[in-house]
């Protein structure tokens, strides 16, 4: 059999495979995360780009964390995956980057009826773009609950503002990064003390593609003392960094590149 036809098949079985896996309903009490947008490679048959999205099912609300840097190419991965934008009932954005945020006006083309929660540091013209979509914005101005189980770190500054979503599950928290500029370790430690509880999965970008082997040990040793169970690292966490992040965590380590699917008990 040819190689090509070989890999054709592979492909096309991956995302039938993907497609059966996303198009049954989530169980009750469970919690399932889809990466749409990356531009680290985990399922064949979907298009790559720089930057982060992922969709949240099995929380009180569906939600879609960050948007990716092409509106194109994160609504062609959702229809590769068998899921749709109408299901999505709320936008939570981390940090005003076009890697995160570009994807957004394609995707509110499609479905504009829903919430947008964001810094609430996001400019003026920004959040009057969004609203003249037809969505309903929310800015956050601190951490703490935004519906159900979904909770923010709270927009946090180290140059540049960011929050992470953090969702309450019996497994304990999921954190969920874009970038992490203000610090990964922040991040993490935010989520505990707003909420009490450890982290059973730590999934996102962590921003260290620049980091030396020392700086990264001394993350993973920080993270290592806060009891983080899980990490799925990727988008601009940095091919080494991953390398270290699966070292360490050995099975624990979880694959968040663009296709994954996690799972996670929420009740």
């Amino acid at each position: 059999m040819p190689h090509n036809l070989v890999s054709f098949l592979f492909v096309t079985l991956a995302l039938s495979q993907a497609q059966a896996e996303l198009s049954d309903p989530v169980p009750a009490g469970e919690l399932r995360i889809t990466v749409l947008f990356n531009n680290v490679p985990f399922r064949p048959g979907l298009a790559t780009g720089w930057g982060f999205s992922c969709l949240i099912e099995g929380a009180d609300r569906t939600i879609l964390f960050d948007t990716g840097s092409d509106g194109l190419v994160l609504l062609k991965n959702m229809k590769q995956l068998g899921l749709s934008p109408k299901d999505v009932e709320a936008v939570v954005l981390s940090h005003i980057h076009a890697d995160h945020t570009g994807g957004l006006d394609e995707f509110l083309a499609e479905h504009a009826e829903l919430e947008v929660w964001l810094p609430a540091e996001f400019p003026g013209s920004f959040q009057s773009a969004v609203a003249g979509r037809g969505a309903r914005v929310r800015p956050v101005h601190a951490g703490g609950r935004l519906f159900g189980n979904a909770w923010s770190s709270g927009p946090l500054a180290d140059g540049i503002i960011e929050q992470a979503l953090i969702l309450d599950t019996a497994k304990g928290l999921v954190v969920i990064t874009g970038c992490a500029h203000p610090g990964i370790v922040r991040i993490a430690e935010t989520a505990g003390q707003l909420t009490g509880k450890r982290i059973h999965l730590l999934i996102g970008g962590f921003h260290l593609g620049g980091a030396t082997r020392a700086e990264i040990q001394a993350i993973i040793a920080q993270l290592r003392a806060l009891q983080v169970e899980h990490v799925a690292p990727s988008h601009c966490t940095g091919d080494e960094a991953i390398a270290q992040f699966r070292q360490a965590w050995g099975k624990a380590f979880v694959e968040g590149g663009l296709g994954a699917v996690i799972k996670v008990p929420v009740q």
